[in-house]
């Protein structure tokens, strides 16, 4: 038990000792719940004109993620990306070794001007996301080969390697983690397969160990997936068109995500868990994703006031970290104690008709080609930028 009033109590948090200077007051209030604000976006612009520095100095942000679809939207617009794509062009590299080179660095540069909040939160925050190129969802050695290779090329110790929870990615997370690498998993939809990165992720410590890798510098977070299970439960529950399944609208997001911390209380509550941690280990911490609302008639902070409980993460898009900075209420810890309640919203579901297996399997299905297809408009923008610079 005293384990589990460690790792849910916000004052053990580093981020809830961060001094967050001018960062707006619902921002501040996030912290000291335990919740770390990380900002789901980046570019070259944002780097180099230092609007991200501001965001970190006085906007409340202490981490940052990305994904194919904001690399892609980012290459694609910025200027920025022209003098290195000419250079590139020049050496002849072919245009995976171009997106490798130009993503790299934009995240490299990033987690240098995240360091000091690494180094403030002791490693936990001040942290930089890349993905491994997703066309390798199912590949498991492939997936561990690019992962150990981001993670040598951009050498620095606040990176996390995004790697997706697929069947095929949990074998690859406990071998990352095993070689002291430290893992973003995303694409979490379903308890169960949260509870499997869980265990993927303890047992890469428990190789880590006996390997003599040293726990402490290994760090993860588990993104768990919010709006988009929203998205897809209510269009099912429009089509049924009954007012007992319109009173279930928008709230599977809020339901599923809670208890996915109930199961986070649960396994790092166990002496397995307990054993790691007295080695060193830090605990796998839930990441909400996928946190701006999809619906435009739900409130624009749904996703982030309805989530706060202690060591988590929320990254979010700049338009809702901009409208929780403007009126986000924060009331305290919305997720414990919500279990009964959000356990009875699944199970209406289900009632209705809707599976969540079915639920969840479409969205991992979608999620993964949804992120290979902005991978592959990524390599045609650049592509054809490279031809261009080619003359």
């Amino acid at each position: 038990m005293e384990q589990y009033t460690q790792h849910t109590s916000a004052e053990h948090s580093p981020v809830a000792r961060l001094d967050l200077g001018a960062a707006p007051q619902p921002l501040k209030e996030l912290a000291a719940q335990g919740l770390s604000v990380w900002l789901d976006d980046l570019n070259r612009p944002m780097i180099r004109e230092g609007r991200l520095a501001e965001l970190v100095r006085s906007g409340g942000v202490v981490g940052v993620t990305t994904n194919p679809s904001i690399f892609a939207k980012a290459l694609s617009e910025a200027a920025d990306y022209d003098e290195q794509v000419r250079q590139l062009a020049a050496e002849g590299v072919d245009v995976d070794e171009a997106v490798f080179r130009l993503t790299t660095t934009d995240v490299a540069e990033a987690c240098d001007l995240l360091r000091p909040v690494w180094e403030a939160t002791d490693g936990q925050d001040g942290r930089v996301s890349i993905e491994v190129d997703p066309r390798l969802a199912a590949d498991t050695a492939g997936t561990v080969e690019m992962a150990q290779r981001l993670w040598d090329t951009i050498d620095r110790p606040n990176l996390l390697i995004k790697i997706p929870a697929t069947v095929q990615g949990l074998p690859a997370i406990t071998e990352v983690i095993s070689r002291g690498i430290s893992v973003n998993v995303t694409l979490i939809f379903s308890l169960d397969r949260y509870r499997g990165v869980m265990n993927a992720y303890l047992t890469g410590l428990e190789q880590a160990r006996e390997k003599g890798v040293d726990l402490a510098p290994i760090h993860s977070v588990a993104s768990f997936f919010v709006s988009r299970v929203d998205s897809e439960v209510d269009a099912r529950l429009e089509a049924i068109g009954t007012d007992e399944a319109r009173a279930l609208r928008s709230r599977a997001g809020l339901a599923n995500a809670r208890l996915a911390y109930q199961a986070f209380d649960e396994v790092f509550s166990t002496p397995r868990w307990a054993t790691l941690a007295d080695d060193g280990a830090n605990l796998q911490r839930p990441l909400w994703a996928s946190t701006s609302v999809k619906d435009e008639s739900l409130p624009d902070t749904l996703y982030v006031t309805g989530l706060v409980a202690p060591n988590t993460v929320n990254t979010m898009p700049t338009a809702t970290l901009e409208a929780t900075a403007d009126h986000g209420e924060v009331t305290g810890d919305t997720v414990q104690g919500t279990y009964a309640e959000s356990a009875a919203v699944l199970d209406g579901l289900e009632a209705q008709g809707i599976s969540y297996l079915d639920v969840v399997e479409t969205l991992e299905t979608e999620g993964v080609k949804k992120f290979a297809d902005a991978w592959d408009g990524l390599l045609a923008s650049v592509q054809e930028q490279l031809d261009k610079a080619k003359g």
